[in-house]
């Protein structure tokens, strides 16, 4: 397991194109999105322990703030073929059992982990309602223990955004394992 940290982001970073397969059964695209005051994408996966430490939060998160207007999408890039647990189905079940309540998204080839600069799990892209990108960073200031957070990065960057407003602190970055590519 590589630790990783998200790199900054060019303030300039617009959501790229992508079309893929949901665990749902649908298909998405960034067009899909467009009605969202704000959109926050993450890469995620079954089998990383960064990810099953905010898993639950991120859930959390998402149903605390899905009624003004904000879409959170999953998306897994890892190779499941070295990954089995990061597999389309392993992922699906995932889904389904959690009740994750928002789009998860396979993408196999990973052009779009590529397309978003992603380089870990779970690496998280908040973009505003022009698809520019304003956020990118940690989830809370405590990846490991729920109890032990003071500050829910993610959460305070999105209502700044929706009030017009800045945060009082600088982003800090993600960090977990890094997407696991294909050889």
């Amino acid at each position: 397991m590589a630790l990783l940290y998200s790199p900054g982001q060019d303030s300039n970073f617009k959501l790229p194109e992508f079309n893929l397969p949901a665990v749902s059964g649908k298909n998405y695209s960034n067009t899909d999105f467009h009605k969202y005051d704000l959109k926050v994408f993450f890469f995620i996966c079954n089998h990383c322990p960064y990810v099953k430490a905010i898993e639950e939060r991120i859930i959390s998160l998402y149903k605390q703030l899905k009624d003004r207007n904000i879409i959170f999408v999953g998306i897994c890039s890892n190779d499941a073929s070295d990954y089995p647990e990061d597999s389309f189905e392993n992922i699906k079940k995932s889904w389904h059992d959690k009740n994750y309540e928002f789009p998860y998204l396979y993408d196999e080839t990973q052009e779009v982990a590529k397309a978003f600069g992603a380089v870990c799990t779970p690496d998280i892209f908040a973009f505003d309602q022009s698809d520019k990108l304003f956020y990118r960073g940690q989830l809370d200031n405590s990846w490991r223990d729920p109890n032990s957070v003071t500050r829910e990065d993610l959460k305070l960057h999105l209502e700044a955004q929706l009030t017009g407003t800045k945060p009082d602190f600088e982003q800090t970055p993600s960090m977990g394992c890094s997407i696991k590519w294909i050889n």
